[in-house]
């Protein structure tokens, strides 16, 4: 799971392609006015997003379940670690109600690991794609799921309710998981998304680029995506959260996220969201159709 603010490190200065635009619009504004009235949790406010404007505008938002604590210490992840706070279970309904209150037409559903729960949080996860469903029937949904610790039978609550989209994000190449993920494994997403894939499900992950990574290892990671039939792919600039997470190694160009759009279309990629501002759930409207 990618949760980036735009803050940099003090030595680099911010290339002019990673600008980002205040949220503007009537459709922004009264979703802003909503979410701070009835204090909504969003990933996209409180994970400073930069597309949030342009998503709200079009009727996404993301949301955070299973609080925001995370069992997982990833290098990358402005998220808390430590240990999580008790499930709340009535969290569901809160969350389906946020959606009707925001008339989101497309809904995206991410969490923390929560590693320290029996069934890992995959009861949570149904009950909430259920309740969406009840009090939104006509709001589509992408769930941007952990590895489960690779647990089938955890994934299977997921897939049972049937959403749309099933996400579950790579973020790094082979080489540089141990380090960037830590307590994840490469294969065993690529197991995940296979899986996933399957069962029938539409499948997507995300990298984060500008960690260090070659241009031959993000193709490499592109083709073994493919290799499991994932659907859709997106591509976008790592940002340091704070100074204690990972630096910023280099900036991507506009050129080079154009070239991995390309290529990954010609791979077979039903849908390919490449630059330095995208996230997870960018244009994550258009992938449920």
């Amino acid at each position: 799971m990618a949760i980036e603010s735009v803050i940099l490190p003090e030595k680099q200065k911010k290339p002019k392609w990673l600008r980002v635009k205040l949220p503007v619009g009537k459709k922004y504004t009264e979703l802003r006015s909503l979410v701070d009235k009835y204090k909504l949790n969003t990933i996209c406010t409180s994970g400073s997003c930069p597309n949030m404007g342009e998503c709200w505008g079009e009727g996404t938002a993301t949301f955070m379940i299973l609080g925001n604590i995370c069992t997982r210490s990833c290098g990358f992840c402005g998220v808390k670690t430590g240990r999580p706070e008790t499930v709340e279970w009535d969290e569901p309904e809160k969350v389906a109600r946020s959606i009707k209150l925001m008339s989101i037409k497309h809904a995206v559903i991410t969490s923390v690991d929560r590693d320290d729960l029996k069934d890992g949080g995959s009861i949570i996860w149904a009950e909430t794609v259920d309740a969406i469903r009840r009090a939104n029937p006509k709001t589509t949904l992408e769930t941007l799921i952990p590895d489960f610790q690779g647990n089938t039978k955890q994934i299977d609550r997921v897939i049972e309710v049937h959403p749309e989209v099933v996400s579950h994000n790579m973020e790094t190449v082979r080489r540089l998981t141990r380090e960037v993920r830590i307590q994840a494994k490469y294969d065993r997403s690529l197991g995940v998304l296979k899986y996933l894939k399957e069962k029938g499900m539409r499948t997507k992950t995300g990298l984060m680029l500008g960690l260090g990574e070659k241009e031959e290892e993000v193709i490499q990671t592109m083709k073994d995506l493919r290799a499991v039939n994932c659907d859709i792919l997106t591509i976008g600039q790592y940002l340091q959260p704070t100074k204690n997470h990972l630096p910023v190694l280099e900036f991507i160009t506009p050129e080079q996220f154009k070239k991995y759009e390309t290529l990954g279309l010609e791979m077979g990629f039903m849908y390919v969201e490449s630059g330095a501002l995208v996230r997870s759930s960018y244009k994550a409207h258009k992938h449920a159709v």
